[in-house]
């Protein structure tokens, strides 16, 4: 399974990788925006998305709202990552099709939850 973590700090997307690899996921791609988000995605198979929402070029917002609409990607799982967690924005991101959202600072533990529980509901639907 290849994840794309999508984050303009380059140290989050290092303490995500490291979770992710902590867990053994090794096949892992990462993008700085949503613009460089999209362009991987066109360039590689990606199963998983984990975004922040606050970047430069393109948001996380606008790269789940323009991964929903695109008939390639509909359905590929999204969790967003964010320091947002006003509930307007947790229901922004949720009206957008996120899959799941955890706010920072998280814990791996939480992380690796959040995924296994959006791989679950993916596997029924």
């Amino acid at each position: 399974m290849k994840f794309l973590v999508v984050d303009d700090s380059p140290t989050m997307r290092r303490i995500v990788i490291n979770a992710l690899k902590s867990f053994g996921v090794e096949d892992i791609v990462e993008a700085e925006d949503g613009q460089d988000a999209l362009a991987k995605l066109k360039e590689n198979k990606i199963d998983f998305v984990i975004t922040d929402w606050n970047m430069p070029n393109m948001n996380g917002l606008d790269l789940t709202k323009t991964i929903r609409s695109s008939e390639r990607w509909s359905n590929l799982p999204i969790l967003m990552v964010t320091t947002r967690g006003l509930k307007e924005d947790i229901i922004q991101a949720l009206q957008a099709k996120v899959n799941n959202y955890i706010v920072k600072p998280f814990t791996p533990q939480v992380l690796k939850e959040k995924i296994l529980a959006i791989l679950k509901t993916n596997e029924i639907k």
